[in-house]
């Protein structure tokens, strides 16, 4: 049987937000090892905190101070922590309503092992020893036996409030490709790009994924196309991409390669950013070793009428 491809591919984002009056408030509480909820019109306290009431959409800002210890509502146990969770051994992740609360918040419990978990059992928060105001300034929870703890009743205001947070987003994953994206990687390999046509519509297509997207049929037949195309449509981009040797700006762009019913991506160079256009007509420039297209480059062919690839903008 043949090999079957496989590789690992990480999406990380690093999301920045601004924060509002409440959750600005919450946070900078936690750097200053306080809980805050959000008291809505009816009485009910809400932690963590949110400003529209999620029954009425009223507006909310009657910050209230609440307990650091609270009551285990619902658990799971997790056997296989993994990167960038709130710790390093198996743990709890558990719902508390805290006391003062009348909602739950989600966080770790620090616990030997799942028998030492239970609905209803008692937790404190756990700080963490350096704090910077974000939800990781609570460590975890920790099992607790003692007495309610009294809030002192702070009352929201901050000197020096956190006002945006930067929330990192990744997932990590094994990505296999299947027979139709295989052949255009082996393909790539050899400084050829080949797609797939349609039986149905007679529509090629690249790269492709096994089936005609407009006719919902398999295809197998392939077909080799470009190498030159046609730019579509292209954006600038102006901000630099983590581990992306780039310098902006530069330009990313929809090209359709000649006998290509789809356009696929890539980066435009040889040409002042500015100078890019719809209907530029471009060739693929390889690397030394690489198995795919560095970026395009203008041939210097007359630009392609409009009507030759509006189908595909």
């Amino acid at each position: 049987m043949p090999e079957v491809l496989k590789a690992p591919l990480v999406v990380e984002f690093p999301f920045t937000r601004s924060l509002g009056p409440v959750q600005s408030a919450f946070l900078t509480g936690l750097r200053e090892q306080v809980v805050l909820g959000v008291r809505t019109a009816d009485g009910r306290t809400l932690v963590p905190p949110v400003e529209y009431d999620p029954v009425t959409a009223e507006e909310l800002r009657d910050l209230v101070e609440v307990a650091p210890t609270g009551t285990v509502t619902t658990w799971a146990w997790n056997h296989e922590p993994r990167r960038g969770q709130p710790l390093a051994t198996p743990f709890a992740w558990v719902l508390v309503r805290l006391d003062g609360a009348d909602t739950g918040l989600l966080h770790a419990l620090d616990a030997p092992g799942p028998d030492a978990v239970r609905t209803g059992m008692r937790v404190r928060v756990r700080w963490a020893s350096e704090r910077s105001g974000a939800i990781t300034d609570i460590a975890c929870f920790e099992p607790y036996d003692g007495a309610a703890a009294e809030p002192a009743g702070h009352d929201g205001r901050f000197e020096d409030l956190v006002t945006g947070i930067v929330a990192p987003a990744r997932l990590d994953y094994v990505y296999s490709p299947g027979r139709a994206q295989a052949a255009y990687i082996a393909a790539l390999a050899e400084r050829r790009t080949v797609g797939e046509r349609c039986p149905s519509c007679r529509k090629v297509y690249v790269p492709s994924r096994g089936a005609c997207p407009t006719c919902g049929v398999a295809t197998s037949e392939r077909v080799e196309v470009g190498p030159r195309g046609t730019v579509t449509t292209y954006c600038i981009v102006n901000i630099k991409a983590k581990n992306l040797d780039i310098e902006v700006p530069y330009v990313y762009a929809h090209i359709a390669l000649d006998g290509a019913d789809l356009a696929l991506h890539g980066r435009i160079g040889g040409i002042p950013y500015d100078e890019v256009r719809m209907g530029l007509r471009v060739e693929p420039v390889w690397s030394e070793g690489g198995r795919y297209p560095d970026h395009y480059r203008p041939t210097g062919e007359p630009d392609a009428d409009y009507e030759t690839y509006k189908e595909m903008l």
